[in-house]
């Protein structure tokens, strides 16, 4: 039996098809990250190369600078969506995805900083890959300070749209600043990648660590985008059927 997925793209078929999904994704990611982080703090060598005790940091902050960037591209792609097919669905999921980009890429922004203090004794550096890191940042702001800066909701929707095609040249430039075969090409303070040279727990537990903030950022934009649907939905006879609402 076939299932018509382009039916979910409305808005009163997406809603309940999220509010399902949203407990599976919560415990999914409370599992994967609490695991994840336990194996990265008490299972895993004490020493990686030079960076001794401190380097642990690196399992929320990998995971987060990953979702950054993902997230970026999924904000983009539902951008893209909504301005090529029109519809409001694809406008309301890039809003909801916004918050939790931001979050994300704040968390890979501080964690680094800590990181980057104890093991090059600096908070900060001015190098491409922690730089483009804080654009990235500052576009997921941008976004949302357009979004709410717009009074009617389909303005908005296509202004913030453009800007987020726009700052989409940021996702490729972290990548490559971050996986540079030759260090002369871009030097800094900030080590490759090296998923090949690291420890097989360390690996581990870092992928899981990642995989619960991928199911975390997905349970909160399905719960984030429900409200939407409501605000935006609210004269609509579904929305005021809701036992949520009716009652």
């Amino acid at each position: 039996m076939s299932i018509n997925w382009f039916k979910y793209s409305a808005p009163s078929t997406f809603y309940p098809l999220a509010g399902r999904m949203i407990p599976w994704f919560w415990w999914s990611a409370i599992l994967c990250i609490g695991f994840g982080l336990y194996w990265g703090f008490f299972q895993t060598p004490a020493i990686l190369s030079d960076q001794k005790q401190y380097y642990r940091i690196i399992f929320p902050h990998v995971g987060a600078a990953w979702m950054s960037m993902w997230l970026y591209a999924v904000l983009v792609g539902w951008a893209l969506a909504g301005l090529v097919f029109n519809t409001r669905l694809s406008f309301m999921m890039a809003q909801a995805v916004a918050p939790t980009g931001a979050i994300m890429t704040f968390i890979a922004l501080v964690t680094g900083a800590f990181w980057g203090k104890t093991s090059w004794g600096t908070w900060w550096d001015w190098d491409p890959r922690m730089t483009s890191e804080l654009i990235l940042l500052f576009l997921y702001i941008g976004y949302m300070a357009l979004q709410s800066a717009i009074d009617d909701s389909r303005r908005a929707d296509r202004a913030s749209a453009v800007l987020s095609l726009v700052g989409l040249v940021t996702v490729p430039i972290i990548f490559w600043s971050v996986n540079c075969p030759d260090p002369n090409q871009c030097t800094a303070l900030h080590q490759q990648s090296g998923m090949g040279r690291v420890d097989t727990n360390i690996l581990i537990a870092m992928l899981i660590t990642a995989l619960g903030f991928w199911l975390y950022s997905f349970a909160v934009i399905f719960m984030r985008v429900r409200t939407l649907i409501l605000e935006r939905e609210r004269s609509t006879a579904w929305v005021r059927e809701l036992p949520e609402i009716s009652r």
